[in-house]
Order: C-alpha cells, then structure tokens, then sequence
C-alpha cells in the first residue's frame, strides 16, 4: 500500500525546508524555507497524522541536512518461533524488538542493544534481511521518510536477562514478551512491523541462502 500523495508532497516539503534552513540561508530565503515548513506542516494536519501543534514541535526539533530516518529491528529465532514483544504504546500489540537507531553506534550494535533492552534476551547480529523504504509497504502515515532495517540475531543464550535499571524507558515501553510460530502471529503494531514482512523473515529463516532483500 504506498502513500497517500499529500504525505509524500508533506514529506519532500519538510526535508526540503530542514536542509534549506541548515545552510544558512538569507533572511528572505529563511522566511521561504518556513513557510514551505508551514505548508508541510498544514498537509500532515489535513491529513490526520495529528494535530498542528503537534507536528510543528516534532518537525522544529529536527536540524541539519535532512535524511531518512533508520529504524534497526531484531529477528530472533528458537525453536522454529519468532520472537516478538508488545508495546504498550500502540494499545499491547505486537512487533519485533527495536527502535530509532542512535548516534554513535553501527546498526547492528544498535539492533543488539534494542533487542536485549525490549525482551531481556542476548544476541548476535548475523545478517541484514531487509532494508526497507518505510514509504513503500503497508505502514500507517509517518510524518519523516524512514528506512527499516530488520537484522537476523541469534540467541547466546536461551535466559531472559532482566534488570530494569538498564533502561527504565524500555522496560516501562513494553508488556509481554513471547515466541511464536508462522500460524501463531498475534496482532501487529503495523506502524513497526507488518504481516507480510513477518511471514517473509519466516521465509528467510526456512532458506538461509536467500539475500537480502531491499526497496
């Protein structure tokens, strides 16, 4: 399912107006650059991703150069069963562990430490399974353009390792944690993870050999 068009438009206005107003631009230009900023942020708000206030907050914490936004999700296999967490923010459904990746870290060292702060379970990266353009799968509207990286990561070990002082905003995040066959997916947090990409990581883990897929 792509993309409503006013999102798309929404998305380009944005990033256009971000980048325009990092290389400092003259005080006419600047005022264009926030206007496009404004239009953008009128779009969204037409199109019910939230509330004008809202948006504007989020979009005038954003500097520099504008660029897709990287969001690093586990795939944790044991015993033929993939691992999923709830989130208690997205009303207890279900996703992969993960998040936005964090400066400072490679993706994969950002996968590992989502994957033990959300479930409590060690890992290894092995493989990139998929880099995905956000945009073009059956996510719901998002205000920035996001790429999602989904990673295959083994278990060290098989005991859930639980310290809530390691990241109190993880563990205040999420509800169960759980393993689950092909047959046994429970409701999505499709903002995070879709069906359609889960029963294809299924696919990857029956086929080892398959490469990474990508938009």
């Amino acid at each position: 399912m792509a993309i409503s068009k006013r999102l798309e438009w929404a998305q380009k206005l944005q990033a256009i107006a971000q980048t325009g107003l990092h290389y400092d631009a003259s005080p006419f230009d600047h005022e264009r650059y926030e206007e496009v900023l404004a239009i953008a942020v009128e779009m969204l708000a037409a199109d019910g991703s939230a509330d004008e206030e809202t948006i504007k907050t989020f979009f005038n914490a954003q500097s520099g150069h504008a660029t897709p936004k990287t969001d690093v999700r586990g795939v944790v296999f044991r015993d033929d069963k993939i691992l999923l967490v709830q989130e208690k923010l997205d009303q207890y459904r279900w996703t992969l562990p993960g998040g936005w990746a964090d400066i400072g870290e490679s993706a994969g060292e950002g996968v590992i430490r989502e994957v033990y702060e959300e479930s409590g379970y060690r890992t290894r990266a092995l493989k990139l399974l998929a880099l995905y353009d956000r945009n073009k799968h059956d996510h719901p509207p998002f205000p920035f353009h996001a790429y999602k990286a989904y990673f295959l990561c083994e278990l060290i070990d098989c005991e859930r390792h639980l310290d809530p002082a390691l990241n109190s905003a993880s563990y205040n995040e999420i509800g169960e944690v759980g393993f689950f066959g092909a047959d046994e997916i429970p409701e999505l947090s499709v903002g995070r993870v879709t069906t359609k990409q889960i029963a294809r990581f299924f696919e990857h883990h029956a086929d080892p050999d398959l490469p990474t897929d990508f938009d």
